[in-house]
């Protein structure tokens, strides 16, 4: 192990703070939703203050700590709770409903710890095990960070500017990263980066962080002033000449080892597994976020009774015929969602461009609802004495998550068109024809 993560990696304590493992799992989740609900209050209770000044909520990631509730994604061997999709949809979408900034900081770290927790990561086992350590007993928090200024998002293609350079037993890292979520509390970055050599290589190196200690190597710039999860300290980092042992290079390849060609049947169920469930984690945020908007929507209706109409607003067909068109929308998010799950963790992950088709249709329909809401309300709703309109804005960030609806759109489009072409040619030489987007790899 090398001396940077035997510093950083503390002894892992016994799990009490964990919720009970076992058997009894329907027991367990009931404690779960138990605790998330007596939580949910006290996470919720600086959300609306923590919007207006883009305040980063350190006190919720302590609440969430003391309940055991940050390491449930990590594996049992290592201490933590081992949580199904199931299970941590559950949570992502309790703590949603109080408060999406820290859901959202919480679904990357859940999504880290399913990465890194499945066999065939291609991590070193003691890096893995110090990001798993200090998850169980402090709680950690670790986040991807790719987006660089120039390059925008890597899932569009392209190196990245972020370079890391040989020095001796180790590396050196420089580059500038966008939207870098949770940077006030990541003790963890998964830097997105490509090597100085003559024929460059690109992956991730992983940079272990002390809050308030970075110096001059690491430096956040606090630029996160944005439309919706103002909270969620999306900040700009930028690294410069920042000191990494060798094994912190965790997983670095050759730029077209990485192309979706390239990729052996272990990456292929990797990339099906790990987009399942960032659409089930990142689905289930903004399906709160929609649910919350409904339940104040009814609220409204159910009390506000205008004097000219001498009732409530609720009494109304037109109002009734709304509401029902939103109930219409969550219900189908519900299931979509939990056929998603239900498959994912079945060990079945629906293929990638089937995933992004969920993802897609969750996210819209949870626009839809918010949408809704705010027709019906009026002023009412766009006032910020009350939370529509910060839900509105919130769940209008759903767009922006990698893959976006352009990229889905194209990928299922091409799916199709491809499975007809070869569905034609199969037919000319008397084979049967197959769906391609569910029984085939869905980017071929």
């Amino acid at each position: 192990m090398s001396a940077s993560l035997a510093a950083s990696s503390p002894s892992p304590q016994p799990a009490l703070r964990l919720l009970p493992a076992g058997h009894a799992d329907d027991a367990n989740d009931a404690r779960v939703a138990a605790l998330l609900d007596r939580l949910a209050p006290e996470l919720a209770a600086d959300a609306a203050r923590n919007d207006v000044d883009g305040r980063f909520p350190h006190e919720n990631f302590a609440r969430l700590q003391r309940a055991g509730l940050i390491a449930q994604v990590v594996p049992r061997e290592h201490g933590g709770a081992g949580a199904t999709l199931a299970q941590a949809s559950r949570i992502v979408a309790a703590v949603a409903r109080a408060d999406p900034a820290t859901a959202l900081v919480l679904t990357m770290t859940y999504l880290q710890h399913r990465a890194l927790g499945r066999a065939d990561n291609r991590w070193p086992a003691e890096v893995r095990r110090a990001v798993f350590d200090s998850a169980v007993a402090h709680g950690a928090l670790i986040n991807a960070l790719r987006v660089e200024p120039a390059l925008g998002s890597p899932s569009r293609g392209g190196l990245p500017a972020t370079v890391a350079r040989r020095d001796g037993d180790g590396w050196r890292l420089s580059g500038h990263k966008l939207y870098s979520t949770g940077i006030p509390a990541l003790r963890w970055l998964a830097v997105w980066a490509r090597t100085d050599e003559p024929e460059p290589r690109v992956g991730v190196f992983l940079v272990p962080r002390e809050r308030d200690a970075d110096g001059d190597r690491i430096r956040v710039i606090e630029s996160w002033n944005h439309l919706g999860l103002r909270a969620s300290g999306s900040h700009e980092v930028v690294f410069d000449d920042l000191w990494l042992p060798a094994d912190h290079a965790v997983d670095v390849r050759a730029p077209d080892a990485w192309a979706v060609s390239a990729a052996t049947h272990a990456d292929a169920d990797a990339q099906a597994d790990q987009q399942a469930w960032m659409v089930a984690l990142l689905g289930s945020l903004y399906d709160a976020v929609a649910r919350a908007s409904r339940d104040w929507l009814v609220g409204f209706a159910t009390t506000r009774a205008p004097s000219g109409l001498g009732a409530p607003l609720a009494t109304l067909p037109r109002v009734q015929e709304a509401v029902g068109e939103i109930e219409g929308w969550l219900h189908a998010n519900r299931v979509l969602l939990d056929d998603h799950i239900a498959r994912t963790d079945a060990g079945n992950a629906p293929p990638v461009t089937t995933s992004g088709l969920v993802k897609r249709t969750v996210t819209e329909q949870a626009i839809r609802t918010v949408e809704q809401a705010l027709k019906l309300s009026g002023n009412h709703g766009l006032s910020r004495a009350n939370p529509l309109e910060r839900h509105y804005r919130d769940v209008l960030c759903s767009r922006v998550h990698t893959p976006q609806d352009d990229a889905i759109a194209v990928a299922a489009g091409r799916a199709v068109l491809d499975a007809a072409s070869a569905s034609e040619t199969k037919a000319e030489a008397g084979e049967a024809p197959r769906n391609e987007i569910e029984c085939g790899r869905p980017d071929a």
